[in-house]
């Protein structure tokens, strides 16, 4: 099994550090407002590789967190006269139910960076007292210049790097690149720390819950392109000064949304909700978009990407209605494929989900085909299935009684003794029942 490596920009043969087990995280959204499709993107992209690597078998601990620590929390707390705790609860709660409604597996963790700060407060004195931190003022600072290799992950030399949005340039740093741990604060919530009362910068809030939930380094750790460079550079940093380590040995990440071929963003109001999406589209539908492109790449939403998945889905849907009824009139066993070699060599491949589309197309085509000759479709069935839990597809066909199977049987002899005037009246009473 290989995987794309933004450390390296190579394809990587995957070893895990313990046999058998993946540690994996991925960054989180902050909690101020609805969670839009960018937030949902590494979500789905990655609920998808959580899928697939319990589908090979490994015991995946997966962690994601909640940053709801922010200067756009507590702005919004102001603006609404309320706490930021408030605020935080709430879109978390909503941000959870869209998880729920696009059919995301549970995860192991969900750490808020709130109920982490002991550790962060601990975390930033022990760069302090490593030479890695400095106090300016009523701040604490990383030496960005103490390593050596900075950059590695964005691939860019440490003169020439853009400003991140979140990095500050103040006259207090002893270098431009330099990067908040601990800032002063007078508004907002914040914490009493032995180096002042404040508040942490954005970029150790990830380094820190890693090490408190894994206490090592991790195998995989993802999220969205755009947190390549300040954010997860500056978590390798951190974790090179503190523990000698890059953190993680696989860095993944997704590519950018796009909406009709522009980037989006609020100034070109083009910004999208997640919740206003799921008012269009069914959730088969929107993870079929997210992954109808490998995730590396730019991801395009266009009307139509999710007119060709919502054709895509009909196919699905249909074929497997047809098949779900043959075979509880059979009574035909399914549910003995629990493996396929083709999905593996598909996304062995660097997680090829546009392949394991088409694939799954092939196998529609087959499965509609052993229907129509009344062949064998268990093996087909099962195929489809385990993709389909891959890509977290999901449909619901009704469970039939003994008067549905003995109405289905009926219009099955009605049909084979030509009596078509009977068979078209049960055809349309086994529509009504949802049969057929």
């Amino acid at each position: 099994m290989k995987i794309f490596n933004t450390l390296t920009n190579q394809l990587e043969e995957f070893i895990p550090i313990t046999d058998g087990v993946v540690n994996m995280y991925v960054c989180g959204p902050t909690v101020y407002n609805y969670a839009h499709v960018g937030n949902m993107y590494p979500v789905i992209v990655f609920d998808m590789v959580y899928r697939y690597l319990t589908y090979k078998g490994y015991k995946v601990n997966y962690a994601s967190n909640f940053t709801d620590v922010d200067d756009k929390i507590i702005k919004a707390a102001i603006e609404l006269s309320t706490t930021e705790k408030e605020i935080t609860d709430k879109f978390i709660k909503a941000y959870l139910e869209e998880l729920q409604d696009l059919n995301c597996l549970e995860i192991d963790y969900r750490p808020r960076v709130t109920e982490t700060m002991d550790s962060i407060i601990n975390f930033i004195s022990l760069l302090l007292e490593k030479g890695y931190a400095y106090k300016s003022g009523d701040d604490v600072y990383f030496r960005v210049n103490k390593i050596l290799d900075y950059g590695c992950l964005s691939k860019q030399k440490l003169e020439s790097l853009e400003q991140g949005k979140r990095i500050e340039i103040v006259d207090e740093k002893e270098s431009p690149y330099d990067f908040v741990l601990w800032k002063k604060t007078s508004e907002g919530i914040t914490w009493n720390a032995p180096f002042g009362i404040g508040r942490p910068g954005w970029h150790t809030e990830c380094v820190v819950m890693i090490h408190d939930i894994f206490k090592e380094k991790i195998d995989i750790h993802g999220g969205g392109v755009d947190l390549k460079f300040p954010h997860h550079e500056n978590e390798i940093a951190q974790s090179k000064a503190a523990w000698d380590h890059n953190l993680a040995n696989i860095w993944m990440h997704n590519g950018h949304i796009m909406v009709e071929g522009e980037k989006m963003s609020k100034s070109l109001n083009n910004f999208i909700l997640a919740k206003d999406l799921r008012k269009d589209y069914s959730s088969n539908v929107i993870r079929l978009a997210f992954l109808k492109n490998q995730y590396r790449t730019p991801l395009d939403l266009t009307k139509t990407t999710f007119t060709e998945c919502e054709t895509i889905n009909e196919k699905i849907e249909n074929a497997l209605k047809q098949a779900h009824t043959k075979i509880e009139m059979s009574a035909i066993e399914v549910g003995k494929v629990k493996n396929d070699e083709k999905i593996d060599e598909i996304m062995d491949n660097d997680f090829n989900t546009p392949n394991l589309i088409t694939y799954l197309l092939d196998l529609l085509k087959e499965l509609n085909t052993q229907m129509r000759n009344n062949t064998d479709i268990s093996q087909t069935y099962d195929k489809i299935l385990l993709v389909n839990s891959i890509l977290g597809l999901s449909y619901e066909f009704k469970k039939f009684n003994d008067d549905d199977k003995k109405m289905y049987q009926i219009w099955l002899k009605a049909r084979s003794d030509k009596d078509f005037t009977k068979a078209d009246f049960l055809r349309e009473e086994l529509i009504k029942r949802n049969i057929l």
